[in-house]
């Protein structure tokens, strides 16, 4: 076997076993233990974290930040994988902002010449927009590690009643409209709820005795059918124009209530929380003609009085 064959192999190999010995590495690749030292060390210099242990314990031990090997991607693949991270900046906040930073200027940078013109050419021609929000989700990090090792967490957290201290077991972190939103179990509230990250002022490990609970067949796929809390309903039924369906096509909350007919018109119908309707209210008056909501009627009130009060601004 090559050495530089022999290197890569044994990179993958210190990868894959984290804690290993001389003897163990040289009987597996049939080299001499004085050989397998020289490759550890270039190994280490070219950035593999490698720790040693001596005594008749010891050994080497991959430190926890590991060194992928080299992966060959094609040219179509590298661009591809550049402009997925390069489109992430437009959040002010994310899981792996330092990281993701570093590895997009390491991709950048090994890169040949005649990728990178082309990259600098699609920068311009290419993107995924999302609204770019002031507020700041600093404990993006600690929410996703929770939720993939079932921790219990404390947190400070500003909503419509002021603020609270919770303990919550988190079950994933997602984005939307450029606002990241935390689904957990609250153990205040004895049930799921869902928070939204940048009203979170604090969050650290609950060092008290709440045992965490067992949710790994919770995630974000399901977490919504796992909500024991029930709100109000109320009959949505609203009237859309070809404008009114193209806008509503791209939120959220309006999936599996959007029907189109073959013109390209169509209504809005099915129940929504009564306490949504100060948000439909707003959001609805801001169709202007591209709706008529006919129910509920708490919901047409709703928009009068956000007429009203838009006229009074004005007056």
């Amino acid at each position: 076997m090559s050495k530089s064959k022999r290197l890569v192999e044994l990179m993958m190999t210190v990868n894959r076993k984290r804690k290993f010995t001389v003897k163990e590495l040289a009987r597996e690749f049939g080299v001499s233990p004085r050989t397998i030292l020289r490759d550890l060390q270039e190994l280490g210099e070219l950035g593999v974290p490698l720790y040693s242990e001596v005594g008749p314990h010891g050994g080497y031990q991959v430190l926890r930040e590991r060194i992928l090997p080299p992966i060959a991607f094609t040219e179509e693949e590298a661009v591809a994988i550049f402009f997925a991270s390069h489109a992430l900046r437009h959040f002010s906040s994310l899981p792996f902002e330092t990281e993701a930073s570093s590895a997009l200027s390491k991709f950048y940078l090994y890169m040949s010449g005649d990728i990178r013109d082309r990259i600098d050419q699609m920068k311009n021609r290419f993107d995924y927009v999302t609204p770019t929000r002031q507020m700041e989700s600093p404990y993006l990090a600690m929410l996703l590690d929770a939720a993939i090792h079932q921790k219990v967490i404390v947190i400070h957290y500003e909503s419509k009643d002021g603020e609270t201290c919770r303990s919550i077991q988190p079950i994933g972190i997602f984005a939307k409209n450029g606002l990241w939103y935390c689904p957990a179990y609250c153990f205040l509230r004895a049930g799921i709820r869902l928070f939204r990250c940048d009203r979170i002022h604090s969050a650290d490990v609950d060092v008290s005795e709440i045992k965490p609970l067992d949710l790994r067949h919770v995630h974000l796929g399901n977490w919504e059918s796992h909500v024991r809390f029930k709100p109000d309903k109320v009959s949505l039924y609203a009237e859309l124009s070809k404008e009114g369906v193209q806008r509503c096509e791209a939120e959220h909350w309006a999936a599996g209530k959007l029907h189109t007919r073959e013109d390209g018109t169509g209504w809005l119908e099915g129940n929504m929380p009564k306490e949504e309707i100060p948000y439909l209210a707003a959001y609805f008056l801001g169709l202007g003609k591209d709706v008529r909501v006919e129910s509920p009627r708490a919901l047409v009130e709703g928009i009068k009085r956000e007429i009203l009060e838009t006229l009074d601004q004005y007056d």
